[in-house]
């Protein structure tokens, strides 16, 4: 019997959710997805010793003021992003800055800026995906790249109503969060949730099928598990982004993995579309997904400020 990790190789596209180079090369994943607590850790292994003292010796050179702070950040994310790209036979997911996620203008230049960064390392950007949070502002952002042919992965998407904006949009994909909807949900009832009734595997069913019913053609790819049963409960979706221990822990299992999404498998569900106020009204109304989509920013938001005081030290460090 061949272990759950290649059964599921075989109906989804696996994505690695880390930074982590060993277990990118040793697990072989097609694509990766980082974000700034991702590239944070990264940054703090051997790895990128070398690629922290280019950078700073670069931002030195750039006169070492806030903006330089912000560049060196910026260069040290495309670091950790090109040496995955070395790794992937896909696309590795960059992020555009947290606390631009209610601004596009300032997302569209951010995420413009990335993907020159990547072209000057000879990385095209067939190859990246531009991360952004699943604002309003953010999916805005999006729709006006991908027709400038830069696709875009919509993070931090917790509701149906950021599912058919993304779609409307015309999105490449929308990474759906499975485990922090069921953290929501377990502190809300007190609660514990097999993983047919937990509420994010569900919500990421229910994206799935509004899709597939509808022939939307923006990739579906579930995120932020907290458990195996969670996974194995969309098995058969588009994409599933898992970290290292998981994928370990379903390389090392040989039970049976059943097939659970398939496009045959659709029920049908009406297509509607949603302007601004009726986006942020369903999203008024919808606790978890307002409270997630907020948390996640500041934590993002929290991690690229940590960066940066790291960075800016280690600028003072190198001007004394």
């Amino acid at each position: 019997m061949t272990s759950k990790l290649d059964q599921l190789r075989e109906i989804t596209t696996v994505v690695a959710d880390t930074g982590d180079i060993e277990a990118v090369a040793r697990l072989k994943p097609v694509d990766c997805t980082t974000n700034p607590s991702i590239v944070l850790k990264a940054l703090g292994t051997p790895m990128f010793a070398d690629a922290i003292k280019e950078a700073v010796a670069w931002g030195k050179n750039q006169g070492g003021n806030p903006e330089a702070v912000s560049a060196v950040a910026d260069r040290l994310a495309i670091s950790v992003g090109a040496a995955l790209v070395k790794l992937v036979p896909g696309r590795v997911s960059t992020e555009v800055d947290a606390d631009l996620s209610f601004d596009t203008e300032a997302s569209l230049a951010k995420a413009r800026s990335i993907i020159a960064a990547y072209k000057d390392r000879g990385i095209e950007r067939d190859r990246i995906l531009i991360k952004l949070a699943s604002t309003w502002e953010g999916i805005r952002a999006a729709e006006v790249l991908q027709k400038e042919g830069i696709d875009c992965n919509l993070t931090l998407l917790f509701s149906k109503a950021q599912a058919i904006a993304c779609a409307d949009a015309k999105v490449f994909l929308i990474s759906p969060f499975v485990g922090r909807i069921l953290d929501w949900y377990k502190k809300s009832t007190g609660k514990d949730y097999t993983a047919e009734e937990d509420p994010g595997v569900i919500s990421v069913r229910d994206i799935y099928n509004y899709y597939k019913a509808n022939d939307i053609k923006t990739i579906v790819m579930g995120a932020s598990f907290r458990n195996a049963g969670e996974i194995e409960a969309l098995a058969g979706c588009d994409r599933l982004t898992i970290s290292p221990a998981l994928l370990d822990e379903l390389s090392k299992d040989e039970g049976k993995l059943e097939r659970k999404l398939s496009p045959e498998s659709r029920k049908p569900d009406a297509k509607v579309s949603v302007d601004e106020k009726t986006f942020r009204w369903m999203m008024n109304e919808d606790a978890m997904a307002t409270e997630k989509l907020a948390e996640g920013i500041r934590a993002f938001a929290k991690d690229l400020t940590t960066l940066r005081t790291m960075v800016q030290k280690e600028l003072q460090l190198a001007a004394a």
